[in-house]
């Protein structure tokens, strides 16, 4: 069951102030589905919304971390949300019990599941690991579009920004973000 800690957003006077989630689970872990809600619903709030594409990376992202935590570490956990004021990076921050660092295995088209953190890697500009005392953080770091594009289709908000200038990485046929996992 997940706890939420807290739920905050910004007056919009302050708009210097990021949007936050965070939420904490003891032994009998998280909902997946409750986790994924709160990613659309903080990112809504920022003005992505839940049809777009930041929206739906920043889903799969918090899924594949919380997930890992759940499998791969006993006890107790916490997710945090930031989204930072300018509404164009979310920081995620997923605490586990378990001192082993996340590592990617092999790719292998064959194999069912095992391939999370490497899909986190592509999707985030940075992925990172802090050991903690009784545990570690994963910490990702996903760059969003710009929320003025959301109301646009891709190809719409690609012919606003004009050519070169993609909202859009797949869209525009840009590859995926060369993401870093590395521990700390």
């Amino acid at each position: 069951m997940v706890t939420p800690l807290e739920d905050r957003a910004s007056d919009e006077k302050e708009s210097a102030a990021p949007l936050r989630y965070s939420a904490a689970w003891g032994t009998a872990g998280a909902s997946i589905a409750e986790v994924r809600a709160a990613v659309r619903a903080l990112l809504a709030r920022a003005g992505h919304g839940p049809g777009h594409l930041p929206s739906q990376d920043a889903q799969l992202v918090v899924s594949e971390l919380v997930t890992n935590a759940l499998r791969h570490a006993p006890g107790p956990g916490g997710l945090a949300l930031e989204v930072m004021p300018d509404a164009a990076l979310l920081r995620v921050t997923v605490s586990d019990s378990s001192p082993r660092p996340p590592e990617p295995r092999a790719p292998d088209a064959r194999r069912v599941g095992g391939h999370g953190l490497r899909l986190v890697a592509q999707l985030c500009d940075q992925v990172h690991t802090i050991a903690r005392g009784a545990g570690k953080q994963v910490v990702a770091h996903l760059r969003l579009c710009e929320p003025a594009h959301q109301g646009l289709s891709v190809s719409a908000a690609a012919r606003e920004r004009g050519p070169g200038k993609s909202t859009d990485r797949r869209a525009a046929g840009v590859p995926p973000r060369s993401g870093r996992l590395s521990g700390r």
